[in-house]
């Protein structure tokens, strides 16, 4: 299934320098291995069901008035007052980012049979490599130091986005290794005091749960009428974005008197855009 989650390069016309994003990289370059089993903090707390949500990992902005739960990118600062979820593309590099793994951790970079990079073309981003056990290892000591981070932010929970590479890994990845993966980071995140999420894709079934994540963000599951499959496995903590004003009023009719429920614009851009919409059931 190809990916329908929305990102946009934070690298490029953002307010974050290039030194900031390089000190991050930095402190977790020579991260040690992240153990499998850190054990569960009582203090993780899952979103608010039903409340209501406002999706800007494209950019941050003042939330919508009665916004109660937001998700932004992990390098963007919380919303007061509000219940974060942080964003982290935890199984693809994103552009702004390719130079600082082939220079420290190229060995994570996913590769053909020639040597050459396997990309996501939709979004031009390289995909970790999580083939082994050691390689899962060493992607999880980079991720999962991001994860610390969007704890010490003030962030209450992560979204790990891509779970669903290894559709596009030319047959290099399986669900298999993408299961075995979230093993290493859903426990880490607890430890942290963090909610985990499962991001799109139906095809874990009850696995994604049963690997330790909490709750779903599900983008179009009105769209694709996979709403259900989200609800059969998390019940109503599920967060559904649309990007079609068709699609959310047939996910507000379907699930919005339970879920939250939210349309926005493909690009998720900030109000004053010319492109910014946004609406709640």
């Amino acid at each position: 299934m190809v990916t329908r989650t929305v990102r946009t390069v934070l690298a490029a016309g953002t307010a974050l320098a290039a030194a900031a994003l390089t000190t991050v990289f930095a402190l977790h370059a020579d991260a040690a291995p992240i153990p499998a089993a850190a054990p569960r903090a009582a203090a993780v707390t899952l979103p608010p069901v039903n409340a209501k949500f406002d999706y800007q990992i494209g950019a941050a902005y003042p939330p919508p008035s009665g916004v109660q739960v937001v998700s932004r990118d992990r390098e963007a600062p919380v919303a007061a007052g509000l219940y974060n979820i942080c964003y982290v593309n935890a199984f693809q590099v994103q552009p702004g980012e390719v130079d600082w793994w082939k220079a420290n951790h190229d060995d994570l970079l996913l590769k053909d049979r020639n040597g050459r990079y396997v990309v996501d073309g939709d979004w031009n981003e390289i995909l970790l490599d999580i083939s082994t056990p050691a390689k899962r290892t060493g992607v999880a000591a980079v991720v999962n130091g991001w994860i610390d981070g969007c704890a010490r932010s003030g962030f209450k929970a992560v979204e790990p986005d891509n779970i669903d590479s290894y559709d596009r890994s030319q047959g290099l990845l399986t669900i298999d290794h993408a299961i075995a993966y979230l093993k290493l980071l859903a426990p880490h995140a607890h430890g942290a005091g963090l909610a985990i999420g499962q991001k799109n894709t139906t095809a874990l079934g009850t696995r994604g749960k049963a690997a330790g994540l909490d709750f779903a963000v599900a983008e179009e599951c009105g769209s694709y009428d996979e709403c259900g499959d989200y609800t059969d496995v998390y019940g109503n903590n599920v967060i559904d974005i649309e990007y079609k004003d068709s699609s959310f009023k047939k996910a507000c009719t379907a699930i919005g008197a339970s879920v939250s429920v939210v349309r926005r614009d493909v690009n998720v851009t900030a109000p004053g855009s010319g492109t910014y919409k946004y609406n709640a059931c």
